[in-house]
């Protein structure tokens, strides 16, 4: 009697983590969908004073806790899973099931990680410009951010040793170390990001300040003289 044939290989074990700080609102809307979408879910909670960490925990994520700061806490939750691919969701950006096939298509394929294109949850049309202009700078660079749902293979995280520790712009040196480690993917369909920062710091105002702080950083000025602007 022969051996049966073997099936097609296991598909990569996916945790989604997720940093929060007072993201209770938030986590309501997003973190349902999420949890059907992966295996695990972890929950990387800065200190929140609200409800986040008992609802993440309600809704079926694994919780853990740590000093704030994004970078510090995206270590922490990837630190807490085992998982094959890491995928780095913020609290109020939504991924849907198409963005999860193409993640998986692309890890298939050989990237080492990659993020998503953009889309503001905002009808105005000066959002649906930047999302032009997000998606343009995304698709010439190859450095999706943050924002865009960043992924990575837990062998290409752990070469680079995760993510800087700074208080902001962990995304774009994350990225750019990624594109030196392999092939970076930027898949669709986008992740749909909040708008809500830009709603409360007033448009204009936030896209010229983060265009000064990308470029002050291009010329060497530190991460942390840079959150004194940002602030």
């Amino acid at each position: 009697m022969t051996d049966p044939s073997p099936g097609p290989p296991a598909r990569p074990r996916l945790a989604i983590v997720i940093p929060t700080l007072d993201e209770e609102s938030q986590l309501g809307r997003r973190l349902p969908v999420l949890v059907e979408l992966a295996e695990e879910v972890v929950v990387a909670d800065g200190g929140s004073r609200d409800g986040t960490r008992r609802l993440a925990a309600t809704l079926g994520a694994r919780v853990v806790t740590g000093a704030p700061g994004r970078g510090r806490q995206l270590n922490l939750g990837a630190a807490a899973t085992d998982a094959d691919v890491l995928l780095f969701v913020h609290a109020d950006t939504e991924i849907v099931p198409a963005s999860i096939q193409a993640l998986h298509r692309a890890i298939a394929g050989g990237a080492v990680g990659g993020g998503f294109l953009c889309r503001f949850d905002h009808p105005r049309p000066i959002y649906r410009l930047g999302e032009r202009i997000v998606n343009l700078r995304t698709r010439l660079t190859r450095a999706p951010l943050g924002d865009q749902a960043q992924f990575a293979t837990r062998e290409a995280f752990d070469a680079l040793g995760g993510f800087r520790e700074w208080p902001l712009l962990e995304d774009l040196d994350f990225i750019r170390r990624l594109r030196k480690h392999g092939r970076v993917a930027v898949l669709a369909p986008p992740a749909l990001t909040s708008v809500r920062r830009f709603e409360r710091r007033g448009i204009a105002r936030t896209i010229l300040n983060n265009w000064l702080i990308f470029a002050l950083y291009f010329l060497g000025v530190p991460a942390e003289r840079l959150e004194r602007l940002y602030r």
